[in-house]
């Protein structure tokens, strides 16, 4: 019986743990043209403008406009960009 316990509570929760994963990259059929906006007004000096990016949303992505930020010293930011694989395209993200 006590057997039978552990291998039930190690069989539920490999189950919740493969649920919990999601598809690794999310892939679409045809590149989403990216939106046009108009860039506000920098907040002041010192700031630097962080170009627009498209993030995951459930199984599509979505575009997030892009916003002034203060840069952070030593790093180097490089933007996203998208990637034709044989099943469709997918967005790698930008980073730091």
């Amino acid at each position: 019986m006590k057997k039978i316990s552990i291998f039930s509570v190690m069989l539920i929760s490999l189950t919740m743990l493969l649920m919990s994963c999601g598809p690794s990259e999310v892939v679409v059929r045809e590149r989403p043209v990216e939106p046009v906006y108009v860039r506000p007004a920098t907040p002041g000096p010192g700031y630097v403008w962080v170009e627009g990016a498209w993030v995951r949303s459930g199984r599509s992505y979505v575009y997030r406009q892009g916003y002034w930020a203060r840069p952070q010293y030593g790093r180097t930011y490089r933007p996203g960009y998208w990637v034709q694989g044989r099943r469709g395209w997918y967005y790698k993200q930008g980073n730091y």
